[in-house]
């Protein structure tokens, strides 16, 4: 059993021994260190009495168990929850702007393997928490010290489904020129890793008009391969797209932050290349625009291009 607890999250396997895997009372008691940091740091919510969380998560067979351990201790602790059920971590993140939460809390273990499950913490903007944050949600959680809502002060949780806001908030982009896509009649293979990438992923390419070939759709969290869109994981994508004679391979992470592609030929095109053709397609842009660019942010992907 492994339990990891960092500023960015708590993580581990499911199971064991509390506080040597990750178990329900180690879910309780961060989510709880969560709340009373939350409450600090944002002076009076945003919507109305309560503060409210955005809750999501993927597909993993622990998802539905540590969703409803999360859930509960917000609403324990006089939160509101928005429930978005299935959900990508930019789609979490996006719904606590769209919900004008005071908060989010992401539930995945991204490309670990099936026994893991994570949860990865946000503020009200959707962003992560400060390595600050982090540490105060740590100490707090160590420290126990929780004290919980009377009966007349328990939050209540509503369900919302936001990736249809979400695909439209991507068509919305000026960058996204969706008729030109439109018009291409692309053909793509989809492997979405039994995850809530065959969810969102299908309708953002339906909308785009884009014939989608999907391997692995189901969301039964069951992974059919390793899922870290690495080149040795996804030699069945790379065939299919060959014998399929598509356009492109796609290869999401169950969570859907993390994107690989397959070229017509069969061939990868990692990852590490992904970010740096969208920053280098962007940049062209404003260019060709006569903009000058505004900040842009240098990764180890980005590092290694140059």
């Amino acid at each position: 059993m492994t339990l990891i607890k960092s500023i960015s999250g708590i993580r581990g396997t499911i199971g064991g021994p509390c506080g040597e895997g990750l178990t329900p009372v180690d879910v309780v008691k961060f989510t709880y260190a969560y709340c009373d940091c939350l409450k600090r740091r944002v002076a009076a919510p945003r919507g109305g009495n309560k503060y409210k969380v955005v809750v999501g998560r993927d597909a993993r067979i622990s998802g539905e168990m540590v969703e409803q351990l999360v859930c509960g201790t917000l609403v324990s602790c006089g939160v509101d929850v928005v429930k978005c059920g299935f959900a990508s971590t930019p789609t979490t993140e996006l719904a606590v702007r769209f919900a004008g939460a005071d908060g989010g809390i992401i539930i995945t273990a991204s490309h670990n393997p099936r026994q893991w499950n994570a949860l990865k913490l946000l503020n009200e903007n959707g962003e992560f928490l400060s390595a600050a944050q982090g540490k105060e949600i740590l100490d707090l959680a160590e420290r126990g010290d929780f004290i919980f809502a009377s009966v007349d002060e328990l939050g209540h949780i509503e369900e919302h489904d936001y990736t249809d806001e979400h695909i439209d908030s991507v068509l919305s982009l000026e960058a996204v020129d969706a008729e030109a896509v439109r018009n291409a009649h692309f053909k793509v293979v989809l492997d979405s890793i039994n995850s809530v990438g065959g969810i969102i992923m299908p309708r953002l390419l339906d909308r785009l008009g884009v014939e989608c070939i999907v391997l692995n759709g189901e969301p039964t969290g069951d992974f059919a391969h390793n899922p870290e869109p690495l080149p040795a994981n996804l030699v069945g994508l790379s065939s299919t797209v060959v014998s399929e004679k598509a356009d492109l391979g796609i290869s999401v992470d169950p969570d859907v932050d993390r994107l690989a592609f397959i070229c017509e030929n069969g061939e990868p095109f990692v990852e590490e290349y992904t970010l740096v053709s969208v920053a280098d397609y962007l940049l062209s842009i404003a260019e060709s625009a006569g903009v000058m660019p505004r900040n842009t942010v240098s990764n180890l992907s980005s590092s290694r291009a140059l």
